[in-house]
């Protein structure tokens, strides 16, 4: 029965990485304005906090320079969660599946790299949208810490035992 349930729910694991990769794409399908408004907002909520937390006081206008000034940085932030998140997903299925070591950072992180580049490529054929490498970059870049991140928590998972 265990075996059974094991080999039902093995396929099952990269569930998670398929609907990454459908959040992902459902991001790059917006166009370009509705896209910057939501990270805008994102960017918005956060200098709030920020000004709340800290206790700066800054006013309105302030505020509002702060949004601009850090919008492109929160863009970028998200791209790389994005891809970090999306590694996650995929490497800790394939190390379930026994993917160890360097076979599990080239496997992993090729898929992330075709699946950024194959994003970017969709980007092209959305309004006020432009592919760009330095987001592949970005995304690789993401994608790389999420493998990093998933042998960490591997090893950690072990007591420390036996290589990455």
């Amino acid at each position: 029965m265990k075996r059974l349930l094991k080999t039902l729910c093995k396929p099952l694991s990269f569930l998670p990485a398929l609907c990454m990769m459908y959040l992902i794409f459902s991001f790059s399908g917006q166009a370009g304005e509705e896209s910057s408004k939501l990270s805008l907002k994102v960017t918005k909520t956060a200098v709030i906090a920020i000004n709340k937390v800290t206790d700066q006081g800054w006013n309105e206008a302030q505020m509002e320079q702060r949004v601009q000034q850090y919008h492109h940085y929160v863009r970028k932030a998200a791209h790389m969660t994005e891809y970090c998140i999306l590694a996650i997903t995929i490497a800790t299925p394939l190390h379930v599946y026994g993917l160890r070591g360097i076979a599990l950072i080239l496997v992993s992180g090729i898929i992330c790299l075709l699946f950024a580049a194959g994003d970017e490529y969709h980007q092209s054929f959305v309004a006020a949208r432009v592919p760009s490498g330095k987001d592949v970059l970005i995304d690789s870049t993401g994608a790389l810490m999420g493998i990093f991140l998933t042998l960490l928590f591997s090893w950690i998972a072990r007591g420390g035992k036996k290589t990455l």
